[in-house]
């Protein structure tokens, strides 16, 4: 592997596990065993580290919340398991750079040219939920109306931007599949209401493996 990536690698490592405001250039070279001079000849400074990692997540994620708009409905995410196994795919690349969900408010402030950037990931955050929230809810057997669905499709995002962050102050650092697993659930707890029995079923599963997974970590 090149230096350049592994300084990336490092880099996304340290950010993850002691927090982007904590990790210093210094940091990464030590860990790196290299000298400060070598890193800098790669990266001028934190600031384009940060920004590198952040065109790879952009555009991993980016590349993931255009599957439901872009291809028929009818053809994939057409049920609740669908669905499930779809946010659990965006959770976990989320979590891949959870750095940048941590404190997220301080991250923008001290990188303000991020938020432009973010603000079209939560636009596609909302245009892949609704596509998805519009396919399941289509047999439903109490659909919601118009401003309920605006409001859901709002509160899902929402909680789909913040997840990380609220898990991380209740929990410290717990166990990645249990955090996801979780946040999917929660953003399917708001849809249940206007499920079918059909799909239902599928979501007390869901349910009973979450129940099951937290009686196993006691």
């Amino acid at each position: 592997m090149k230096t350049r990536d592994r300084i990336l690698d490092v880099s996304l490592r340290l950010f993850n596990e002691e927090g982007e405001a904590h990790t210093t250039t210094i940091d990464i070279a030590n860990e790196l065993d290299i000298s400060p001079g070598n890193l800098y000849y790669h990266f001028k400074g934190k600031d384009q580290i940060i920004a590198e990692l952040f065109e790879q997540f952009q555009l991993a994620l980016g590349q993931t919340l255009k599957a439901p708009v872009e291809q028929p409905l009818h053809q994939v995410f057409d049920s609740v398991e669908d669905n499930w196994y779809y946010l659990y795919v965006v959770l976990e690349e989320l979590y891949q750079y959870r750095f940048l969900y941590h404190n997220l408010d301080d991250l923008l402030r001290r990188y303000p040219k991020l938020k432009r950037s973010f603000r079209r990931l939560i636009d596609g955050k909302r245009e892949a939920l609704t596509a998805i929230i519009e396919s399941v809810l289509e047999d439903a057997s109490r659909p919601p109306t118009q401003v309920q669905l605006s409001a859901l499709i709002e509160n899902m995002t929402l909680q789909l931007t913040y997840w990380l962050n609220y898990d991380r102050l209740l929990h410290d650092e717990q166990d990645a599949e249990m955090s996801i697993h979780q946040g999917v659930l929660q953003l399917l707890t708001m849809v249940a209401p206007y499920l079918g029995e059909d799909q239902i079923d599928f979501y007390r599963q869901c349910e009973a493996i979450f129940e099951g997974m937290l009686k196993a970590k006691k």
